[in-house]
């Protein structure tokens, strides 16, 4: 299945069911008064967050969704059949938009949450709620109001724990091969990583948790160069940042352009805690990689991705610097 990150969609709520015009007929009540029944309301058109999506794929192929209309009334003060709800399920993580004036309608990041898009129409009263004293026998009710219809924008940000930043070829989809039962493309050649992957690490006698390997940064990442800044968005949701270097390949440059890229496209990434990880280190055969000595609060791990050097002391700190990491603060 394909990854899709963004969606455009129209949702329409359900007519209303008009009320009815109609008389009792009953043996021995030869003047019986007006019993029309109302109208059932329409379905809502809702939008429902499901843990079990990872993507917005199935809108490329439907766009339109339409709740069920209500049922009109009938005699004998029947009420019609109210309108089934329209249930649209998006993945953990999916903001929505109003298309039209932009607005955040919400932000859906707990399986179960609901945002109630369209609101069904209200069903028409019966000719029975129009009887007076002047006009015992009304001959009309009211129509259905109509349902609403309302375009929206979908915008996946990925839930994850961990994000893997790097350069392009630099073992991200290596590692989270390692790290967890994921089984993304790997080959020798840059940008073999087209869409975010997502690999569960379950460390031993510790809760697991949830890493993403984004797609490689170049420079220029923020501005729209490459591929990387299309899903530099799932960085956001993330509690950690693992910068993933090449060892052999002069680290320290592609750590800047790393740093620089996230302030870009998001300040607050620049102050988001972070490991560094210096991979292929199997490939420097005991030489030190060409990188200055860490920031505040950065700690380097040397491993290989390839042979597994380091790889447990990385999972162990992960796991344990989760634990104190709250998750970042989502849109209200």
């Amino acid at each position: 299945m394909r990854f899709v990150d963004q969606a455009r969609i129209k949702v329409s709520s359900g007519h209303g069911g008009a009320g009815a015009v109609s008389y009792r007929r009953e043996k021995f009540v030869p003047r019986g008064g007006p019993d029309g029944g109302d109208g059932g309301r329409g379905g809502d058109a809702v939008v429902e967050a499901d843990a079990g999506l990872v993507t917005l794929y199935d809108f490329t192929h439907r766009r339109n969704f339409r709740a069920q209309a209500g049922q009109p009334g009938a005699g004998n003060q029947r009420s019609g059949r109210a309108g089934q709800e329209l249930v649209v399920r998006v993945p953990c993580g999916t903001l929505i938009y109003d298309e039209d004036d932009g607005q955040l309608l919400a932000d859906l990041v707990k399986p179960g949450q609901r945002l109630v898009a369209a609101r069904g129409g209200r069903g028409g009263k019966g000719n029975k709620h129009f009887a007076t004293a002047h006009n015992q026998t009304p001959r009309f009710a009211q129509p259905g109001e109509p349902g609403q219809e309302r375009r929206l924008r979908l915008e996946l940000k990925l839930l994850a724990d961990v994000a893997l930043v790097g350069l392009p070829n630099a073992g991200k989809s290596t590692l989270i091969s390692r790290l967890s039962a994921a089984r993304p493309k790997v080959a020798a050649y840059p940008f073999t990583t087209l869409t975010p992957n997502l690999g569960v690490v379950a460390p031993a006698e510790r809760p697991p948790f949830v890493v993403a390997d984004v797609p490689g940064l170049i420079e220029g990442a923020s501005r729209g160069v490459g591929l990387g800044h299309q899903f530099l968005r799932h960085v956001e949701r993330t509690r950690l940042l693992v910068f993933l270097l090449d060892a052999a390949e002069r680290p320290g440059e592609a750590l800047a352009v790393l740093q620089r890229e996230l302030a870009a496209f998001n300040p607050k990434l620049a102050a988001r805690e972070r490991f560094i990880a210096l991979n292929k280190m199997d490939l420097l055969r005991g030489q030190e990689p060409d990188l200055d000595r860490p920031g505040q609060g950065e700690r380097i791990f040397r491993i290989s991705a390839l042979t597994g050097l380091g790889l447990e002391d990385l999972v162990l700190a992960l796991s344990e610097r989760l634990e104190d990491l709250a998750a970042p603060e989502v849109e209200p």
